[in-house]
């Protein structure tokens, strides 16, 4: 665990279905945690940093939110178009674009990889854009390889950037990622490079 912008945790863990690192995060504030593995130091982490919700930036991190709502007694919060996902279990709760879902976060709309993709905005350190799967950053920022995208992976690609264009609005200096390394203080000109397509 690594706070690397202020109020923000991030580590990485390996994903038992994937094989390799993911990214998950922990906003201090409210008590958010997002995407989350459990992290090396374990579930027992927390119980220093109490969670009031779980946040999934899109369906397919479900991850190791059930062991932590458990535990903890909280929520688990998915985009409402992703909600099917779990018609078997566990107990997840909807929310829309826009809606604020913590003091200090706020979902948004990307809509481009998959409807419930979302963007967050937390509002800590000069504000923090956090991206599901429609950009990831590995050595750059970019798309998750074109099989997982779909059947028109230019199409998606062409939403995702402007997807990015329209979140220039909003107030932040960081990027975040369930899939790749914290960009820090230089987000903002990497996303409107990378929405350009620059």
């Amino acid at each position: 665990m690594k706070e690397v912008i202020d109020g923000v945790h991030h580590w990485k863990a390996k994903h038992p279905r994937i094989g390799f690192d993911v990214d998950c995060h922990f906003v201090v504030g409210s008590g958010t945690v997002i995407d989350p593995l459990l992290p090396e130091e374990g579930i027992e982490w927390f119980d220093q940093h109490r969670p009031q919700r779980v946040v999934l930036s899109t369906r397919h991190h479900l991850r190791h939110a059930p062991e932590l709502a458990e535990r903890f007694g909280c929520p688990i919060l998915c985009h409402e178009s992703g909600l099917y996902e779990f018609e078997d279990g566990p107990a997840v709760e909807g929310f829309a674009f826009g809606e604020r879902l913590a003091e200090d976060v706020v979902a948004l709309e990307m809509d481009s990889i998959s409807p419930d993709d979302t963007a967050l905005l937390i509002e800590t350190d000069g504000g923090a854009l956090l991206f599901a799967d429609g950009v990831i950053n590995y050595g750059g920022l970019g798309f998750v390889p074109d099989n997982f995208i779909g059947e028109d992976p230019e199409g998606v690609k062409a939403k995702v950037r402007e997807r990015c264009a329209a979140l220039l609005d909003q107030d932040f200096a960081h990027l975040l990622f369930a899939h790749g390394e914290p960009l820090l203080h230089e987000g903002r000109e990497a996303l409107r490079s990378f929405a350009a397509g620059s």
